[in-house]
């Protein structure tokens, strides 16, 4: 971050868009607004908020969210510990997915069939991940994925642009 911060106090910006570069970006992005960089400097966050970029990226603040509004979410749960990872396989079972909090590309994740993968892949996570924190939640394996592309102008105004129907499986770029 001392690199960036050097950058915006000699560059003066407007504002910078941390969704258009990836999860480096988006991560280098709250850790400016957590430090005050941000509002020392007077630059503004375009594209997403803050708060909007932790909630995607925190599982547990992802997976409360999609529930608010309704949406059926697989059964999962966090664990900063083996201990608590090991009471949320308990409610999940096998095959589970793992997915470390903040991680590029979904470093550090996969998917366990039994205990010696679980413990592996929870300990790898567990250690990449900047929060120490993993979801795990139960396996769709099997299920299709579709992606919509939408397009949302400031009156409400919808539309869809692409819709995609993956055909790899649907966890491998995760």
């Amino acid at each position: 971050m001392g690199s960036v911060r050097k950058i915006i106090e000699k560059e003066r910006p407007d504002a910078i868009l941390p969704t258009m570069g990836g999860q480096t970006a988006l991560n280098c992005a709250l850790d400016l607004e957590k430090h005050g960089v941000l509002a020392e400097f007077g630059v503004e966050m375009i594209g997403a908020t803050a708060d909007a970029i932790d909630k995607a990226e925190d599982r547990s603040r992802f997976d409360k969210a999609m529930k608010s509004i309704g949406l059926a979410c697989p059964r999962a749960d966090t664990a900063k510990t083996m201990e608590e990872a090991y009471k949320v396989l308990d409610m999940v079972g096998f095959p589970c997915i793992i997915r470390p909090s903040f991680t590029m590309g979904g470093t550090g994740g996969g998917i366990a069939y039994n205990k010696e993968e679980f413990e592996e892949i929870c300990r790898r996570g567990l250690d990449l991940s900047p929060t120490n924190e993993l979801l795990i939640d139960e396996s769709l394996i099997g299920w299709k994925e579709y992606e919509m592309e939408v397009v949302r102008d400031k009156n409400d105004n919808c539309i869809i642009v692409c819709a995609i129907e993956n055909f790899d499986q649907w966890y491998s770029h995760r």
